[in-house]
């Protein structure tokens, strides 16, 4: 079930995760720099997938930031931050915000600046803010949905790329998908000319293509918390953009395409070939 939110608490709700996704980045950025393996405290959740005590007080903080705010909305985090709104109906709280504190926590913990803080809003299969902090150029991507994408408030807009011999991909790729698939896309994207990049963080990733210095982010299974911002960001830049439908993502994660909207059509194998993950239920 979706619920009507006004321009004003749309906007109201975007401002505060930008400010919050802004100072929790520095903090964290701040915190990198100055520690060493002891301080990181870096724990494993799987193999190479890990979570480090940057990653859980940055949620902590992004949680108590949110809900002091708006206390009626629902909280998903990927540190296991979840929290339903003691004032709404238990199935159908009004708004959910879906956090990601570290998108690309092995590259935070080795040094690597290709990482982010990912804050989504949705509500039933509507993602209506998208807020990421880019600890690269240490700037914040922003919409909400129907008013266009922001990088630090000026309108960025997906590349105008058509022929795919002149673009760049970047790819995803974890141990929960079949590297010998990740590696059949590698080699279909050679032979469309295509050059890419893996960067390690699929936020970061999703926002390059928002802003055209990519034109196409393509991963086979990711969780919700990675894809939801970037999503909305990649698409209200006018990026051709496919993802599973919202609560299904939520429940199971899923695929995640955004491409220039010039090279969709070269690239339609890619939505093919996750096709029933896309379409509705």
């Amino acid at each position: 079930m979706t619920f009507a939110f006004d321009t004003a608490a749309l906007r109201q709700r975007a401002e505060l995760a930008i400010a919050v996704a802004r100072r929790v980045g520095r903090d964290a950025a701040a915190f990198r720099a100055d520690a060493g393996s002891e301080e990181l405290a870096v724990e494993n959740k799987g193999l190479q997938d890990f979570v480090t005590v940057a990653d859980k007080r940055a949620e902590q903080t992004i949680r108590a930031a949110l809900q002091e705010s708006f206390p009626d909305d629902a909280f998903m985090g990927e540190e296991g931050g979840s929290a339903r709104p003691q004032t709404a109906r238990i199935d159908t709280p009004p708004g959910t915000w879906v956090v990601d504190p570290i998108d690309g926590t092995t590259n935070f913990i080795r040094g690597f600046r290709h990482w982010g803080v990912s804050i989504a809003f949705v509500s039933g299969e509507d993602i209506l803010v998208g807020v990421i902090y880019d600890a690269t150029r240490d700037v914040v991507f922003s919409a909400i949905s129907g008013e266009g994408a922001l990088r630090d408030g000026k309108p960025i807009r997906a590349a105008r790329t058509t022929d795919p011999a002149r673009g760049i991909a970047i790819l995803g790729h974890s141990r929960r998908t079949d590297f010998e698939d990740y590696l059949a896309v590698s080699r279909r994207l050679f032979d469309t000319g295509m050059d890419y990049r893996r960067m390690g963080a699929a936020a970061i990733g999703l926002v390059r293509v928002a802003e055209g210095v990519a034109d196409l982010y393509y991963e086979r299974h990711l969780s919700p918390w990675d894809v939801l911002a970037g999503a909305l960001i990649a698409r209200e830049a006018g990026a051709e953009v496919a993802i599973p439908p919202v609560e299904r993502l939520l429940a199971e994660g899923g695929p995640v395409f955004a491409c220039a909207p010039g090279l969709a059509q070269a690239l339609a194998f890619l939505v093919e070939t996750e096709r029933e993950a896309f379409e509705p239920a």
